[in-house]
């Protein structure tokens, strides 16, 4: 971890609002929030009330000459920064902090921020694109979905921030476009792109040779795990090959294509017959053998309950209502800091509500959570 603190980062963010009429510094209201999630405050009221009550202790890393700014300063200047600058100081400051193990598996998935429409002006949800290094358990960076657009437009614009060279990035059938697997390349990394109907092509080619029939006969490199608990069985086999001529003009549309495999995935209740069998088709530019295609799949899932889980339970994002201009955009980067800082504290063993309430009651564990990252 770096020894620079991560607000350093936020002093590059212009200020919008007219300089005659302010009286509180925009870094200050950064770090106010800040501080405010890491203490498990979800509302601009909340914050306010926070900063009252600390205002000693935020004055070891700001200014605030002039006190706590009021509830309806703190929403009018979150909603006044740019989402988009503020997600780039986000994702520098984890370039800055965070070093990527190589071939560590960076997952890309969507998430929805449920509560975040406003029917009086006809505006949907916002939804996020989010990357997860999965090894290292923290989120590298994320970027919104704009009204009329998609995930299909929004990760490589996503992927363009960040730096995943020696990664395996995997997404979610969703992100198998050919655009997006020569970004990742571009980005001197590899992909693993999940296949279904919407390259319906490739997905009849790769299930003519792997599929339910083929499970018991497959030659080629196949691994298999199995899992025992609540009186389930879950089994798991993956197979994979390297030599691409099976699929004829289609393995000339993806750039390095080196890996075509299968995921199944059989649940047993007791000694009944299998409840389940999902059957997931893959593509990949890296040589993964079938054991690597397994775990690298299932690595792709923790961004899941890693984190857009944490993100509900933890901070309730799912119920937040904060909408106006870009501060609903901006809170969730703010929640994802404040996930990583209380990631990277490891001397309480308690989840995200514990760690949140820990540093609600004490500054010195609050100070301990910013040094994670060298806050403090």
């Amino acid at each position: 971890m770096s020894s620079q603190h991560p607000f350093m980062h936020f002093d590059v963010i212009p200020d919008y609002r007219q300089q005659g009429k302010v009286e509180h510094k925009l870094t200050d209201i950064i770090l106010l929030t800040i501080c405010a999630v890491l203490s498990g405050q979800d509302d601009w009221k909340a914050i306010s009330l926070y900063g009252e009550a600390r205002l000693d202790f935020l004055k070891r890393f700001g200014d605030f000459s002039h006190g706590v700014p009021s509830t309806s300063t703190i929403a009018r200047a979150m909603g006044m920064i740019s989402a988009t600058r503020l997600q780039k100081c986000f994702i520098e400051w984890m370039k800055d902090c965070c070093e990527l193990t190589k071939g560590e598996v960076i997952a890309i998935d969507g998430k929805t921020v449920k509560g975040s429409y406003d029917d009086s002006r006809g505006l949907g949800a916002i939804h996020m694109v989010n990357a997860f290094a999965t090894e290292n358990g923290v989120s590298l960076g994320q970027h919104k979905v704009y009204e009329k657009s998609n995930e299909i437009t929004a990760i490589p614009e996503l992927l363009e921030l960040l730096d995943i060279s020696g990664c395996l990035v995997t997404i979610d059938a969703m992100g198998c476009q050919k655009k997006i697997a020569q970004k990742i390349l571009n980005k001197n990394a590899d992909y693993l792109l999940a296949v279904k109907g919407n390259q319906k092509r490739l997905e009849e080619a790769i299930s003519e040779i792997f599929n339910s029939r083929t499970i018991n006969t497959f030659g080629g490199d196949k691994y298999v795990t199995q899992e025992n608990g609540h009186g389930r069985t879950e089994t798991r086999v993956s197979m994979v090959e390297h030599n691409t001529d099976f699929l004829g003009d289609l393995a000339f549309n993806w750039s390095n294509l080196s890996t075509v495999g299968v995921v199944f995935s059989i649940r047993q209740e007791d000694d009944k017959l299998p409840e389940t069998v999902q059957v997931k088709y893959y593509i990949s530019s890296a040589s993964l053998s079938a054991k690597a295609l397994l775990e690298s799949t299932r690595a792709h899932w923790s961004i899941e309950n890693q984190m857009h889980w944490r993100l509900d339970v933890g901070f309730n994002e799912d119920a937040c209502r904060i909408r106006r201009e870009q501060a609903g955009e901006n809170f969730a980067v703010v929640r994802h800091i404040a996930l990583n800082l209380l990631t990277a504290e490891k001397s309480f063993n308690g989840g995200i509500k514990r760690k949140q309430k820990k540093a609600n009651r004490s500054n010195a564990y609050l100070s301990q959570v910013l040094a994670g990252h060298g806050a403090s």
